[in-house]
């Protein structure tokens, strides 16, 4: 089955760095699967979720991180498009990717493959940063700064 993969739109300056990506590699367990072996649906949110946690201990972005830091990144929205389905004890890849952007948000895309690297499932999340009270920041904060201009820099060793 042929489909088109969605791209999603990136909103930014021309000049702004690539995205910074993270890749990691997993199976689908009994428990997140049906009776005849599929994936459920809603274990595709928890896959990104996977994704997402390996994105941020690569770059010192994960939920500690940001908590130790005095903010947090709650989803805003989220959206997923399913091609086809992942089976029990298939092994997958997911790659996520956070796209620069001059406001104060995490807009990260996911992408998932099966061991055939066929394409199953595709979204994106954008996360606003608040304060640990849940008041929206309207600037980000000095570890944010510091982690955009290294991002700008390109200087993620």
């Amino acid at each position: 089955m042929l489909r088109r993969i969605k791209k999603y739109p990136v909103y930014g300056s021309p000049d702004a760095p690539g995205p910074l990506i993270a890749e990691t590699t997993r199976s689908v367990r009994f428990e997140e699967s049906d009776p005849l072996g599929i994936a459920w649906h809603g274990r595709y949110l928890s896959y990104f979720e996977d994704g997402r946690a390996e994105f941020g201990k690569k770059y010192g972005l994960s939920y500690l991180d940001m908590y130790k830091q005095g903010f947090l990144a709650p989803v805003a929205q989220l959206h997923v498009d399913y091609y086809q389905p992942l089976m029990m004890y298939e092994t997958f890849t997911i790659n996520t990717s956070l796209h620069y952007t001059d406001a104060v948000r995490l807009n990260f895309s996911y992408l998932i493959q099966n061991e055939k690297n066929e394409v199953v499932c595709s979204g994106y999340s954008v996360q606003l940063i608040t304060t640990l009270d849940m008041k929206v920041l309207l600037a980000r904060n000095d570890y944010l700064e510091e982690f955009w201009r290294k991002w700008r820099e390109n200087d993620w060793v």
